[in-house]
């Protein structure tokens, strides 16, 4: 009994202290329309918000230019994915398109809850300037107001995400509490309840005050403005670096990330394969035939699907990307490694490196007992895997950051397509494979060959040693 009348006098306290807060504000809450807040939404646009800026900043100058000097003459890259530094842009100008084109979506299901009716004809508008270039409702930026858009954004989306976490934190508390008021077996119950009570008010407010701050209280017109601008402006830094269209923004001034500097040829378009179907002229004229009948982002999204050749044709990128991480670790430490986690890594190979494989070790004798070959072994792994092991690692990496449990999550990516296995030749991609295996069965076979001899040699010493010890008695 006295713990209940405990309880009433503190929730009284606390609720009045609470009303007296929040009274100097109740007219404006009364006047804002609520249902335009964007409210629990808040943290998916934050989440767009930081896509849209990492995107921005990818497109920079030294991005840019880092893109046509580095991400592209990766040695992996140039051996089984392709040495046509024009296809390879062309994949990183796709790729980007495709970003743009699935934010687009997003921002389009946020415009229908716009007031404004050219806010919420923002499909059509974006649809109309990916294909003609034409800014009918004039939103693409300069290079001045994009960065002061930017920096507003990125300021809403860290008190979002500073708000998320304090949500969470009075959850917890209110948790806490829930079970503190179920426990009848605690000692110090009440000061506890008290004590909790006070956290979670101030939690309250703190929650409030973040509110306020961050995107959950600003409206639908407000926020969807500033990504349909953003987004805009970025689609017209993609047509300008890469040189799609014929259109020039005069708000976006040429700079030396320009299609000038990008492009190492005069056609930026020409896109072929290592050991592709089509010559570079015949991939030309197609591409050509594609652009008249598509629009931006579906020939685009068309450059993205691998043919024939390829892992990703295959399906094949992920899990090799997988064996060869596992192989990794195998040849760093080989004399680690059990006849178990062999077997296991056999089983991983598929039919094609299974037959490749036969086909290498036959004839190949029993004994590995030469330490000189097995340097030269170790050092051919180690060159393959300097080339190959990027690739794989990216491709993990490039898949994970989109998953569908990491989206929300992860608000930015750091890999582009071009530089996994997605693209990499299969028959090119099995063959160094198929060396690495061969490699990693030698030097195996050779710890293991050390190992037993040290051991023979080791009981032989012990047993010799028993011997004399007992001649000696």
């Amino acid at each position: 009994m006295a713990l209940e009348t405990l309880l009433i006098k503190v929730k009284t306290a606390i609720t009045h202290s609470f009303d007296s807060v929040k009274t100097s504000k109740t007219n404006i809450k009364l006047s804002r329309k609520s249902k335009s807040n964007v409210g629990v939404l808040s943290f998916e646009i934050s989440s767009l918000m930081s896509k849209l800026l990492h995107l921005w900043q990818s497109l920079s100058d030294n991005n840019i230019i880092r893109l046509r000097n580095e991400s592209i003459a990766i040695e992996g890259v140039r051996k089984i994915v392709s040495n046509d530094e024009s296809f390879l842009i062309g994949l990183a100008c796709a790729e980007m398109a495709e970003n743009v084109r699935f934010l687009g979506k997003s921002i389009s299901r946020l415009s229908n809850r716009c007031d404004d009716s050219s806010l919420r004809c923002f499909e059509r508008f974006f649809d109309e300037f990916a294909n003609t270039g034409h800014d009918t409702p004039g939103w693409v930026l300069s290079c001045k107001e994009m960065e002061a858009k930017n920096k507003k954004m990125d300021r809403y989306a860290t008190v979002t995400a500073k708000l998320y976490k304090e949500m969470e934190e009075l959850t917890t508390l209110e948790h806490c509490l829930k079970k503190c008021l179920q426990d009848p077996e605690c000692s110090t119950k009440e000061q506890k309840i008290i004590n909790l009570h006070e956290k979670i008010f101030w939690q309250r407010q703190e929650v409030k005050y973040l509110k306020e701050r961050s995107l959950w209280n600003r409206s639908f017109d407000t926020v969807v403005s500033m990504l349909e601008r953003s987004i805009f402006t970025i689609l017209a830094r993609i047509k300008l670096v890469f040189g799609v269209g014929n259109e020039h923004p005069p708000s976006l001034p040429r700079s030396l990330s320009a299609s000038a500097t990008v492009y190492p040829t005069e056609n930026p378009i020409s896109h072929s394969f290592v050991s592709g179907p089509l010559n570079s002229s015949e991939l030309v004229e197609e591409e050509k035939e594609d652009s008249a009948l598509h629009g931006f982002f579906e020939s685009n999204s068309k450059l993205l699907k691998p043919p024939a050749p390829t892992l990703g044709a295959a399906a094949l990128a992920l899990h090799y990307a997988n064996l060869i991480i596992v192989m990794e670790k195998m040849i760093k430490s080989p004399q680690l490694v059990g006849v178990d986690a062999r077997d296991d890594l056999y089983a991983m190979l598929p039919n094609s490196i299974r037959s490749n494989l036969r086909g290498r070790l036959k004839g190949v004798g029993f004994s590995a007992s030469d330490p000189v070959l097995a340097g030269e072994w170790r050092d051919a792994l180690g060159k393959i895997l300097w080339w190959l092991s990027p690739l794989a690692h990216n491709m993990i990496k490039w898949q994970s950051e989109r998953s569908f449990e990491q989206q929300n999550l992860v608000p930015k990516t750091s890999v582009l397509l071009l530089q996994t296995l997605f693209f990499a030749n299969k028959e090119k991609t099995e063959a160094a494979i198929t060396e690495l295996l061969v490699g990693l069965n030698y030097i195996w076979r050779f710890e293991r060959e050390m190992t037993a001899k040290a051991l023979f040699e080791s009981a032989n010493l012990n047993g010799f040693v028993n011997l004399q010890n007992s001649v000696s008695s």
